[in-house]
């Protein structure tokens, strides 16, 4: 962990965070875009219930961006924290910026300001929080099941 905010607080920030998005990601026409299998497992592991779309799908990127115009109405894309992940995610906003929906970045954004460097792909986040609640002196699954109060 870098020096800077402690460990319970940043775990906070997290919760905080994560609590919106398992919200938000329940509203009617929202839909979570991660890249893969691994990723939507780790974000189902964290209570993530509403619906989360694979983009490499075997579809063109094009093609996944026109389905999810059609189907939704806010686009929250969670690509990784590596290059790859951020040219998918930019790609992704070139295919969607001109479609009638809201296309949500800021999530990807300040789960990364969180992590700080840490962890890079989607399908760590599990693991990252788990072992940062057991620093905080308990199981994820008690945090995750009591709102987020640390």
């Amino acid at each position: 962990m870098r020096s800077g905010r402690g460990t319970d607080e940043l775990f906070q920030d997290f919760l905080d965070l994560w609590g919106r998005l398992r919200s938000d990601s329940l509203d009617a026409g929202t839909v979570v875009v991660v890249e893969g299998e691994r990723d939507r497992r780790s974000l189902r592991r964290l209570g993530l219930a509403g619906p989360v779309v694979l983009v490499h799908h075997g579809d063109s990127l094009a093609t996944t961006a026109h389905r999810l115009a059609r189907l939704n109405r806010r686009v929250i894309v969670l690509t990784d924290w590596d290059s790859e992940g951020g040219h998918l995610a930019h790609r992704l906003k070139e295919f969607l910026e001109a479609e009638p929906l809201e296309l949500d970045l800021d999530y990807r954004r300040r789960l990364a300001r969180i992590l700080r460097g840490e962890l890079v792909h989607v399908e760590g986040l599990h693991g990252w929080a788990r072992r940062l609640a057991e620093k905080c002196g308990a199981p994820l699954d008690h945090f995750l099941v009591s709102g987020g109060e640390a």
